[in-house]
């Protein structure tokens, strides 16, 4: 205290110009982001780690798989079908002036199995799942339950993460073959009842043009979006806080993170498989 003043320590000197609220706001987000990269990546850590265990974690990865795969099938099979009559329209809208009607086959084959079909079935399938996950890890964080397991020796991540993670890398790439199935079939029911393409002009199309690499390299994009999912969902789960808000708060940052991981993946994944492995 000097002259009947006193100074609080750590404010700014006077005539010094505060931070902008954007350059603060945009530090902030950075910051965030860094950190939930880095809790992120400990987790799949420990999940890594907690392979070891898993014969033993079994009938969990089961029950998880029945959640995220069986139970979601009434949404994906919806979804699909509709994507496939859809996708025959446009094709068709597009391309039918230009371009032999066979190729309408070929189209809507490889936009569904190397995008239509993996993305969609994992948006879909990501909005439900990572919620419910968040939702139920966020409830048992805000009420202790995961304190009272580590207190029993009980490793949080081998009980609760792991065996969400493994039934998401499984069940996504099953259910994106009934989804491409799916699609596909709804876009040859659309050509051949709506537009006038024949079965048989249907089918060549697709086998003139069948590449497995266009098959394998959807299913190595279902595989990667299985696993942002549920682990999108087991660390918004683990990092509840705030009682009953903070489980909702929870919720919508995990059905955030997983559709922009989603589709930023895709583009990465895209140009590693079809551009450089199979291209």
């Amino acid at each position: 205290m000097s002259n009947g003043s006193m100074e609080v320590e750590g404010a700014p000197a006077a005539g010094v110009e505060r931070p902008s609220g954007f350059f603060v706001t945009l530090g902030g987000a950075a910051l965030d982001f860094i950190r939930e990269a880095g809790a992120g990546g400990i987790l799949f850590w420990r999940g890594l780690l907690s392979m070891g265990r898993l014969p033993r974690s079994l009938p969990l990865v089961f029950e998880q798989m029945r959640r995220i795969g069986v139970e979601s099938l009434p949404l994906v099979i919806i979804t699909s079908i509709f994507t496939g009559a859809v996708t025959a329209v446009q094709a068709a809208y597009q391309l039918r002036e230009f371009v032999p009607e066979q190729y309408i086959g070929t189209a809507i084959y490889k936009s569904v199995t190397i995008e239509l079909g993996p993305v969609l079935t994992a948006l879909v399938v990501g909005c439900r799942v990572s919620a419910s996950i968040a939702a139920e890890l966020g409830t048992m964080r805000v009420t202790e339950q995961v304190d009272a397991m580590e207190a029993m020796a009980i490793d949080p991540v081998r009980y609760l993460a792991m065996p969400r993670i493994v039934a998401g890398l499984i069940m996504l790439p099953i259910v994106t073959v009934f989804a491409d199935a799916l699609a596909i079939g709804g876009g040859f029911v659309v050509s051949n009842a709506s537009l006038g393409i024949s079965p048989s002009t249907f089918v060549n199309g697709m086998k003139m043009y069948f590449f497995a690499g266009d098959v394998f390299g959807g299913l190595i994009k279902a595989f990667v979006f299985g696993g942002i999912i549920t682990l999108m969902g087991c660390l918004a789960g683990f990092r509840t806080s705030g009682g009953a808000v903070g489980v909702g708060q929870a919720a919508t940052r995990a059905v955030v993170a997983s559709c922009v991981l989603i589709l930023v993946s895709d583009y990465v994944l895209a140009t590693l498989l079809f551009k450089i492995i199979f291209g």
